[in-house]
C-alpha cells in the first residue's frame, strides 16, 4: 500500500509539471558556511505577478523568484525551481515532494501548525478590485451578486469572513490569471487579491481597478515554508541568506525592479 500511494504522488507530481509549465534550476555558485550538497526542490505558483510569473522572453520571473536565487548564491547551496500553482505546492510540501515553498504564501496561526516558516520577506494585505467601468465603489455594494477569489489565499480567506456581513456568493479559481478574466468579462463583479500583486497587475494593463481594501484585518507578511519536523537546515540557510542580502542592499533592488519602490 506504502510504495502504490508512493507511486500515485508521484504520478500525480509528474501531471501537475506536465500541466503547470514544468521546473527551473539554479546552480549555486557560493562557498558560504550553509552550502549544502544536496539539490533541493522548491516549489511556488504560476502565475503571482510580481512574484512570480513569465516574461514578455519566456523565462520565470518575480520577486520570490530572485529572491530565492539571491539567497541560495549567498548561502551555496543548489535548487530546483518547480512551478506547480498555490494549491499543488502547498499539496507537493506537505506529501514530501518538495522540500520547501515560496509563493507568496502568508503566514497564518493556521498555517503555522503544519510549517515552519521563515523570517517575512515582504508584507502584503487583501484589497478588492473591480472592472475598470464599474460602479461598485466598496464592500457595500456587493450585496446579491459574485465575486470571485483564489483558492487557498488570504484573498480567498477574507472573501469568505465578509461574506454574510455583505451579501455575495463566492466562485473560485486556481489561478489569479483566471480570476481576473472573471471579473473583466463580468462573470463576477469583483475578485479579492494580495494588494501588491493587483496593483501590478492593474499598472501592466488587466482592465480592472482596486476600490477597496481590508488591511486593518487582512495583513500578513509573506514567508518561505518547510514542512514541520523536516528541512530546519534549508530554512536556516534562508533566514541567514535572506538577513544578508537585505544587508547589502541586493533585496531592496529585487522589489524596486518589480514594484518601483522598496
Amino acid at each position: 500500500m506504502k510504495k502504490f500511494l508512493s507511486l500515485a504522488l508521484a504520478a500525480a507530481m509528474a501531471l501537475s509539471l506536465a500541466a503547470c509549465g514544468g521546473s527551473s534550476s539554479a546552480p549555486a555558485d557560493s562557498t558560504e558556511a550553509g552550502s549544502s550538497d544536496k539539490t533541493f526542490i522548491i516549489a511556488t505558483d504560476t502565475t503571482f505577478a510580481p512574484f512570480e510569473f513569465t516574461d514578455e522572453n519566456g523565462d520565470f520571473v518575480g520577486i520570490d523568484v530572485d529572491i530565492l536565487a539571491a539567497v541560495a548564491k549567498d548561502q551555496g547551496f543548489d535548487y530546483e525551481l518547480q512551478s506547480l500553482g498555490f494549491d499543488a505546492a502547498v499539496a507537493a510540501l506537505e506529501s514530501g515532494q518538495c522540500d520547501g515553498t515560496i509563493a507568496g504564501m502568508s503566514i497564518t496561526d493556521e498555517r503555522k501548525e503544519k510549517y515552519n516558516f521563515s523570517e517575512a520577506y515582504y508584507d502584503s494585505y487583501v484589497c478588492v478590485a473591480v472592472k475598470e467601468d464599474s460602479d461598485i465603489k466598496g464592500f457595500e455594494d456587493l450585496k446579491g451578486k459574485t465575486v470571485a477569489a483564489k483558492t487557498g489565499t488570504m484573498g480567498a480567506n477574507c472573501a469568505e469572513a465578509y461574506k454574510d456581513k455583505y451579501g455575495y456568493e463566492i466562485t473560485y479559481f486556481d489561478a489569479s490569471d483566471m480570476m481576473y478574466q472573471d471579473v473583466a468579462t463580468g462573470n463576477s463583479v469583483a475578485c479579492f487579491e494580495d494588494q501588491p500583486v493587483m496593483a501590478y497587475n492593474v499598472a501592466q494593463g488587466n482592465g480592472l481597478k482596486i476600490v477597496a481594501d481590508a488591511k486593518e484585518e487582512f495583513s500578513t507578511p509573506y514567508g518561505f515554508a518547510v514542512l514541520k519536523g523536516s528541512n530546519d537546515d534549508l530554512l536556516k540557510m534562508f533566514n541567514d541568506g535572506l538577513a544578508n542580502i537585505k544587508a547589502d542592499g541586493t533585496y531592496d533592488e529585487i522589489v524596486a525592479k518589480y514594484t518601483g519602490s522598496k
